[in-house]
């Protein structure tokens, strides 16, 4: 993952590092022991800190100008919780995190407690904070069991769930909004990418290419293009609007 200026990356890695790097010169900055495989990093909007989850199903945060761990944050269920994906809320003070138990959960730094939840129809595989979608207001994109579901960031009011009948989110895939907020992109195990309508559902597009089940996709900050990334070892980018971009 990249921060917001794209100067630094961010990596989890099955060998239980989650490693902070230059974005523009790959040297290795920072390294941070787990004691398990790390799924998912993120930067904070301020570059300051890092969080980190995965298979321990603890989410740390990382105080990057002191190289040291400032909070940890632990589930109450008693089975464990493999976390896989972790986002920071938009205020700076909350992150989320969404994994094997089916929810969706609202962490309070500062307090180091649980501030909310929602619970969703099977494993979340992916979750994606939108800022000002469509000019208007966050949105909290998850991807789950067999459904893409949006909720408002804000209140964690559902606003629209579609079942995904050709992919399901039982071991991999995500989704994304696009900024505009009229359309999102799915993958998962059927190695596709798809484009739907977010307020019908209905499959817009549909994508092939990779020879793998894919694992992540995001739209760019200016929605003109889409990453995709695959067990096949390849990212592929692709044109949001491809006719428009050869008129």
């Amino acid at each position: 993952v990249l921060d917001n200026e794209a100067l630094l990356a961010a990596t989890g890695a099955a060998d239980f590092s989650a490693k902070v790097w230059d974005a523009i010169t790959g040297q290795e900055l920072q390294e941070f022991g787990h004691k398990h495989i790390v799924k998912s990093v993120e930067f904070s909007a301020n570059r300051e800190s890092l969080a980190t989850a995965g298979m321990e199903g603890i989410v740390r945060v990382f105080d990057l100008t002191q190289g040291a761990v400032t909070t940890e944050l632990h589930h109450d269920d008693k089975e464990k919780v493999t976390i896989n994906k972790v986002v920071w809320g938009a205020d700076g003070n909350t992150v989320m995190t969404g994994g094997s138990n089916g929810i969706v959960k609202v962490w309070d730094i500062r307090t180091n407690t649980g501030a909310n939840e929602i619970k969703v129809d099977g494993l979340v595989m992916d979750v994606e904070l939108s800022k000002s979608v469509g000019g208007q207001g966050d949105v909290l994109t998850v991807a789950a069991g067999k459904h893409v579901s949006m909720f408002d960031a804000g209140t964690f009011e559902l606003l629209q769930s579609h079942e995904m009948p050709s992919c399901s989110f039982r071991e991999e895939g995500g989704a994304s909004l696009h900024p505009s907020g009229d359309k999102f992109i799915a993958g998962g195990g059927d190695c596709w990418v798809r484009v739907f309508d977010r307020q019908t559902g209905a499959e817009l597009e549909c994508h092939k290419g990779h020879h793998g089940p894919v694992r992540c996709l995001r739209y760019a900050p200016d929605g003109a293009t889409y990453a995709s990334g695959s067990e096949d070892g390849t990212i592929r980018l692709w044109e949001t609007d491809p006719d428009e971009a050869t008129a």
